[in-house]
């Protein structure tokens, strides 16, 4: 059986930032800053929200923000300071497909843009996902910092990066890694100095939502969040919710996020008969904070390849438990028994049990649900941005970029 409650009392220093709550000053004028993006802008996703929740949080604080990135539908970006380039192209990565430019008629134009706007900082997320980022790195010559989101990174890091990136790398004045796993991969290809500051969330839109009375019917809503990618796990969490339904028979499966299924979850749902499972597909962030309040219990049963655990800090936000595996994006957020529990991933049978756990004691989904809340405030973005902020001060005015490698 699996061991539920550690103490609590326990030092958990190993997964907290201490974020700092001082309400001192951020920089000491207004600054124009340029968030740039490797990834297409007009579909959300991990790296693209947190530079939208970025902007927001400087811009609050009297900051100039311009958002730079792909863009295949730019007349459907609302988005204020919003500068579109490039068309993106589908690119396999990390077991998901990246939408990426890769046109080297973008030279020029960043070249101009740069001469334009004059940014007192350049921020790149993930400077090699992508030409844009690339061409950034390559002539910008304000201070320049960098972001590095992913853990295991795109077939570009196994054709030659390294060797061909490391002296573009060296302009850097600060290099930033979402988590400890983040950082461990990019050190392994360019060895220099990373400063973890994690992602962050809009913690009060998740806790304001209101739950779906039509989901409130007396069923026991199991639910996952996610693209339908094989690495994700849905599969393993099918099957489990198969071991369950017999003896749970009010037990509902709510899927949220984009895609298709793969055919092991066909076969799966075939073969077992399974009931009760609801395909949402996506969903509008609302939508997806109501799903959230909906859900009993939050099952992220992702195999690997995960940076950091978004999905796990909104489900937290949402003062929900949770069942998750023990992937290192995931063992980075939470800890066991604190806001959930965690299994080993690829195990139907443990991820069964953790859930039957739940479902047998409302006592500690409560508790866990409100340990849940207590984390996610480490993680809110007027939190995470002013470390970013403080990370930007302590390279103004430019200095010698320093680089080992």
């Amino acid at each position: 059986m699996i061991g539920l409650l550690p103490d609590l009392d326990a030092d958990r220093s190993r997964l907290s930032w201490q974020l700092s709550e001082q309400e001192r000053p951020i920089v000491d004028r207004p600054l124009k800053i340029g968030l740039v993006s490797p990834y297409d802008h007009s579909f959300p996703g991990g790296v693209s929200i947190h530079i939208s929740e970025l902007a927001a949080q400087f811009r609050a604080w009297g900051h100039t923000v311009k958002i730079i990135a792909p863009c295949s539908r730019p007349d459907e970006v609302t988005e204020d300071d919003f500068i579109p380039m490039g068309k993106p192209v589908p690119f396999p990565a990390a077991g998901s497909v990246a939408r990426i430019s890769l046109s080297p008629w973008l030279r020029p134009r960043i070249r101009s843009l740069l001469e334009r706007e004059a940014f007192d900082i350049v921020h790149i997320h993930e400077p090699y996902a992508g030409f844009v980022t690339l061409y950034f790195l390559m002539y910008s010559r304000c201070t320049l910092v960098a972001t590095f989101h992913t853990y295991h990174g795109t077939r570009i890091y196994r054709l030659g990066v390294r060797r061909l990136g490391i002296p573009y790398l060296r302009k850097l004045h600060g290099r930033i890694a979402v988590s400890e796993p983040a950082r461990e991969f990019v050190n392994r290809q360019f060895p220099a100095e990373y400063s973890i500051i994690p992602n962050g969330i809009n913690a009060q839109e998740f806790a304001d939502a209101e739950p779906l009375p039509e989901l409130q019917d007396g069923m026991i809503n199991l639910l996952f969040v996610g693209r339908l990618e094989k690495r994700k796990g849905l599969k393993y969490l099918l099957g489990a919710y198969s071991r369950l339904k017999w003896e749970w028979p009010n037990l509902r499966l709510l899927v949220v996020g984009p895609g298709k299924p793969d055919e092991d979850s066909y076969r799966i749902m075939s073969e077992r008969n399974l009931q009760d499972v609801v395909f949402l597909g996506s969903v509008s962030r609302e939508m997806k904070a109501r799903y959230f309040k909906s859900a009993d219990i939050y099952c992220s049963p992702a195999t690997g390849r995960e940076s950091f655990g978004i999905v796990l800090l909104e489900a937290m936000a949402s003062g929900k438990p949770i069942v998750a595996t023990t992937i290192a994006g995931y063992s980075s957020v939470m800890t066991h028994g604190r806001e959930g529990l965690m299994v080993p991933p690829k195990k139907e049978e443990a991820l069964a049990e953790a859930i039957e756990a739940l479902l047998k004691d409302p006592d500690l989904r409560a508790s866990l649900g409100r340990m849940g809340l207590r984390r996610a405030q480490d993680f809110t973005w007027d939190r995470v941005a002013r470390r970013v902020m403080d990370f930007y001060e302590a390279r103004l005015p430019q200095r010698e970029p320093a680089f080992t490698g």
